[in-house]
């Protein structure tokens, strides 16, 4: 069985030098690389595992903890945080613009940000606003981004290590007249978010977000005129947005997505618009190549609407949602596990809210 001495542990507060043999397939992840002799190791919380330390592990899957914020039939200011353990917090007023619809990712390694949305119950009041959220859960005052077009039912996630992007979307005006967007905005590792890029994909609205492989992203599902579709688009480890993969999954849109598991990616649950009964409770698995799974079928409870955020270093949750024809919201939440399992549901945690937003944050416990 191959060995590896005098490897360096790179650790968070100091470098120690270690000459004991390193069983290489129990303690090493080799998975993309075997470490060579000498080189430099990084502990992964992710995989609880060392790894090579040019490797960089999912920043959204590899938070502790998440947040979830505003939403609402009525556009609430609050949030509940996530403890590492999965536990949601009760309700926490916040600061900020009140706004439905906005989307949230990770960035900076243990930061999040939430941004954009629809305020004021009105269909022509898209926000061009973001909240940035500490490495403890606070969240700050509004920023207008300049140069940036308002608008809702955007999808984001974390990308590059330590990036963020936001993605597609939607405007309308007063009379319900929407506009489908192919707009992406890139969001630097110190919270700042760059102008709009046009031209990429599909435009659609009520797309949605997950870092995979570690270092990526993907967009996914989504709505065109009440044409829902089951269209995917990667995003490589520096923010380029590919060219559309369609045909894997159920067509839906108000699905959600999360990390997992260090390097792969989830889909569940959405709507798609067929027959009285059209909200779902399937989910679709992404590989840490970028390949969508089919459907599995019969998780948790059927909704549309609702948020989903890695925490736990390698785990999901996903939470809250529309009830039933989207008269009432649910406060559900759904863990999934490291093997992208996602388990029964836990009721009766915060203000039962829809179009939310979720992200994971903080790098330690």
């Amino acid at each position: 069985m191959a060995t590896y001495k005098s490897i360096r542990y790179l650790v968070p507060d100091e470098v120690v030098e270690h000459t004991d043999s390193i069983n290489a397939l129990a303690d090493v992840n080799t998975s993309t690389v075997a470490p060579e002799i000498g080189q430099t190791l990084k502990w992964s919380a992710a995989n609880s595992r060392w790894q090579p330390a040019d490797i960089e592990e999912s920043g959204s899957s590899g938070t502790e903890k998440a947040i979830f914020g505003f939403g609402g039939n009525q556009n609430y200011g609050i949030i509940n945080l996530v403890s590492s353990s999965g536990v949601v917090a009760t309700d926490t007023s916040t600061v900020g613009t009140q706004r439905v619809q906005l989307s949230g990712s990770g960035y900076g390694g243990d930061k999040a940000i939430m941004a954009f949305g629809q305020g004021a119950g009105q269909w022509d009041d898209q926000n061009n606003i973001f909240n940035l959220i500490s490495n403890t859960g606070v969240i700050a005052s509004d920023t207008t981004i300049t140069g940036v077009s308002g608008k809702m039912q955007i999808a984001s996630s974390y990308y590059g290590g330590d990036k963020a992007i936001f993605g597609f979307g939607s405007t309308a005006d007063a009379d319900y007249s929407f506009e489908f967007l192919d707009t992406t905005n890139l969001v630097s590792n110190i919270g700042a978010m760059s102008t709009d890029v046009t031209g990429v994909g599909t435009a659609r609205q009520s797309v949605r977000g997950a870092s995979y492989g570690g270092d990526k992203a993907i967009f996914g599902f989504g709505d065109i005129n009440s044409t829902y579709v089951n269209t995917i688009n990667l995003i490589s480890n520096i923010g380029i947005v590919s060219s559309d993969v369609t045909g894997v999954g159920t067509v839906r849109y108000g699905t959600a997505g999360a990390g997992f598991g260090g390097d792969k990616a989830i889909f569940a649950f959405g709507d798609n618009g067929i027959g009285s009964n059209p909200f779902l409770n399937v989910s679709n698995l992404v590989s840490n190549t970028g390949i969508v799974a089919t459907d599995t079928t019969g998780i948790g409870t059927v909704r549309p609407e609702l948020a989903a955020a890695g925490f736990g270093g390698d785990k999901a949750i996903f939470g809250f949602g529309a009830g039933t024809g989207y008269n009432s919201s649910l406060n559900m939440t759904n863990l999934v596990s490291n093997a992208g399992v996602v388990s029964s549901d836990v009721t009766g945690v915060g203000t039962a809210r829809m179009q939310l937003a979720a992200a994971g944050y903080s790098t330690t416990a």
